[in-house]
């Protein structure tokens, strides 16, 4: 998704610390309370009942560069999708991750997913929280990663790896959490995958590339677990071709290798934000490595339409992610 939202500046004050603990992760974090005239684009989000958010990083996070300001949750009623508005994050600078558990059956499966924004805000229910209630509803693990991102274009770092090291970082540290907490969440250590949109595609074959070293200094335990994926799924993904005057090259800052697990890409010929070749250039390079690799192509359905039913068949695409899980056995039948 790759809308420009600006952030409005309220005053924010840390009342609380509380402690929270998941299994064996303990984290403390600030409850945030803003004060001033609220509306829509001046509240911090929340998950909904039942799940909490925490820090992925038990210190100072790696790499931290200025951002627009502190971090607010708004609403795009303009841009609807399926006839609905969309709610977005602005100016992340401190990642957290939601654990959303499996209703009913758990097939041990894992996801840990990366919303959309363009690396300057994140779809947070669209390509969130909407993705994880149905992952959940089909017995799998959903990790909701709130990346960093500026929440402005104006910043020299901003966007994707290598320009910024940050989204990346924050992904590679969730992995490899979810990995170390595998026994505590009831996860399999081996059935761990990534899923975005757009940006956060981009992020899925980002971390499906970079797993081999970490972009920023172990902390603790956890970072001495494989932050390599099981299998990646990335939906209408950009960033991925070449930036420069050379037609239908992959971006080199995705060096997809033999090591590059299964992936599934999903997009539609009519895009206007990213070039359906953004998933014809990454498969190429995954075929040419030998990598498992499913893509599916749909004449119409634009962009940014998250798992949302519309008249176009392109929406019809979890059912095919869950048939693809299966032929990987990934899940079973």
């Amino acid at each position: 998704m790759s809308f420009a939202v600006r952030a409005s500046s309220y005053r924010i004050h840390c009342l609380q610390l509380i402690e929270v603990k998941m299994g064996t992760l303990s984290f403390a974090f600030c409850v945030l309370f803003a004060f001033g005239h609220l509306h829509a684009q001046e509240k911090v989000w929340q998950p909904s009942p039942g799940h909490t958010q925490v820090p992925i990083w038990p210190g100072a996070v790696p790499d931290a560069t200025p951002i627009a300001g502190p971090e607010t949750m708004g609403t795009n009623s303009k841009d609807l999708v399926a006839g609905r508005p969309w709610i977005h994050v602005d100016a992340v600078s401190q990642p957290t991750m939601t654990v959303y558990s499996p209703k009913g059956k758990n097939t041990g499966d894992a996801v840990v997913v990366f919303p959309g924004g363009g690396y300057w805000i994140l779809a947070i229910d669209l390509e969130g929280t909407e993705v994880c209630d149905w992952l959940t509803s089909r017995g799998i693990t959903a990790v909701l990663l709130k990346y960093r991102v500026p929440g402005e274009d104006k910043f020299p770092r901003s966007g994707c790896y290598p320009n910024s090291p940050e989204a990346l970082e924050d992904a590679q540290r969730t992995v490899a959490l979810v990995r170390f907490h595998a026994a505590d969440w009831h996860i399999d250590p081996h059935k761990i995958g990534v899923l975005g949109f757009s940006a956060g595609g981009h992020l899925s074959a980002a971390i499906s590339t970079h797993f081999d070293k970490r972009l920023y200094p172990a902390v603790d335990a956890a970072d001495k677990e494989s932050c390599r994926p099981d299998f990646a799924v990335a939906i209408y993904p950009g960033h991925m071709l070449e930036n420069t005057s050379k037609e239908f090259e992959l971006n080199p800052a995705v060096p997809v290798t033999s090591k590059t697990p299964p992936t599934f890409l999903l997009q539609a010929e009519d895009d206007p934000v990213d070039d359906v070749e953004n998933s014809l250039v990454y498969y190429e390079a995954l075929k040419k490595a030998g990598v498992p690799v499913e893509m599916h192509l749909y004449a119409q359905g634009g962009h940014a339409f998250g798992l949302r039913r519309t008249k176009f068949p392109v929406t019809e695409w979890p059912q095919l992610v869950e048939k693809w899980l299966k032929t990987i056995r990934m899940i079973s039948e």
